[in-house]
């Protein structure tokens, strides 16, 4: 696993259907400015100058429990898992259904 992969909400950008599609190079190097606009879940922890949203202390926030909970774009709790493992030192990551 990639870890400048690594979505800051949990997903795995180095598994992303939208990475092809749209030349994406994924949220840590895109820094929260993605292909469809900003992502505010990027942009807090870009300025908290974490790798990802499983190092922060407020974890899960209520802009990172928006996230899981939209009603398109949500999961089933499988990227604050994959946070938690991170954050762990854990390399692995089960995939956003």
């Amino acid at each position: 696993m990639d870890r400048t992969q690594l979505a800051f909400c949990g997903s795995y950008c180095g598994d992303c259907a939208w990475k092809e599609k749209t030349g994406c190079k994924g949220c840590q190097v895109s820094q929260g400015t993605m292909f469809y606009g900003e992502c505010a879940v990027a942009k807090c922890a870009v300025s908290k100058s974490l790798e990802h949203c499983g190092l922060c202390p407020e974890l899960p926030c209520t802009t990172l429990q928006a996230a899981f909970d939209h009603p398109e774009h949500g999961d089933k709790g499988e990227r604050l898992t994959n946070l938690r493992v991170w954050a762990d030192g854990g390399d692995t990551y089960t995939k956003v259904a």
